[in-house]
């Protein structure tokens, strides 16, 4: 009973709060929020809403291969947005595909948080060589492109891993290489936020009565630099999922067999110019929209936690 009491006591304090103002005077990011639960709705539900199974071998008819659109003349309602080159539908590859994507973003964006974090915290309480260390790599690695990261990444786990147990690993393997290119921010916003933080009151309060270090900086100082970290996280889901985009595009992340939005636009690109667009215009579209709400939430949020815009 207590616990529903404070659940209800936090629900009303949001619904009270400046971002909560914010968010629903906000026209164009009520809209963005609405697309993007959509997709994530959608993406998540693809076995329970998608009217076919596009990876399923014996659903598939070769008959149906390369069908238009259902508002042109030789299209079909039974396909709505068309076919591919092996009779698969494509908005039921939509939706799996972003399935994919929205997965491999939110997993390699938290593991680049928790990463990101931890050094950055550690460097920034406790200071010196560790410091100067932890920072020195995150300079190094800031002078790189993240997709060049992420492509030696995948390079080295391609060499040491063999072919079969790579395809079955990929996503994992695309997770890890893309976190581990983008944990650098994080890194450097925390460290920043911690410096300012452990000079503090309460901060030094807690090393009075003999508090842990680990406890210091995990239970008192992380809540109080979570702020930045938020908005740094909500703009890094839409670069995630564009680099992973970008590496499937390439032929180097996500298998064929298991294909996210990134292998549809590469596998549609080789009948654009025959007269089949909507094979890679609709999954390139979806990306789009998807990567566009998910920046405009991130934008939001920046502006609704700065203190000097209230």
């Amino acid at each position: 009973m207590k616990s529903l009491v404070r659940i209800q006591d936090s629900l009303h304090r949001f619904f009270d709060s400046d971002i909560w103002y914010s968010f629903k005077k906000s026209k164009v990011t009520v809209v963005a929020a609405c697309v993007t639960a959509v997709f994530m709705l959608a993406a998540f539900a693809a076995p329970l809403i998608a009217p076919h199974t596009p990876f399923d071998p014996a659903s598939l008819d070769l008959m149906d291969a390369s069908t238009p659109p259902a508002w042109f003349e030789d299209g079909t309602t039974k396909f709505l947005l068309g076919t591919d080159d092996q009779g698969r539908d494509i908005f039921s590859t939509i939706l799996y595909g972003s399935r994919i994507s929205i997965f491999v973003g939110f997993a390699s964006m938290l593991l680049a948080m928790i990463i990101g974090i931890t050094l950055g915290l550690v460097s920034g309480y406790i200071g010196g060589a560790v410091e100067a260390s932890i920072m020195r790599i995150a300079d190094v690695q800031i002078s790189f492109p993240a997709i060049l990261i992420a492509l030696l990444i995948n390079g080295v786990a391609q060499t040491l891993l063999p072919g079969e147990r790579h395809d079955e690993l990929a996503i994992w393997v695309l997770i890890l290489a893309i976190g581990v290119s983008n944990w650098v921010h994080f890194a450097r916003t925390v460290r920043g936020s911690t410096l300012v933080e452990k000079n503090k009151e309460y901060v030094q309060a807690a090393r009075v009565i003999g508090r842990r270090r680990a406890t210091i900086m995990f239970r008192h100082i992380l809540p109080n630099v979570m702020g930045p970290v938020l908005v740094i996280a909500t703009i890094g889901l839409a670069i995630a999922i564009l680099t992973e985009a970008t590496l499937s595009f390439l032929g180097v992340g996500i298998p064929p067999t298991k294909p996210s939005l990134g292998t549809l636009i590469r596998i549609g690109q080789d009948f654009l110019f025959a007269g089949e667009w909507w094979i890679v215009i609709f999954p390139g579209i979806a990306l789009a929209v998807l990567i566009l709400a998910v920046n405009l939430l991130g934008d939001w949020l920046r502006d609704a936690l700065n203190p000097k815009l209230r």
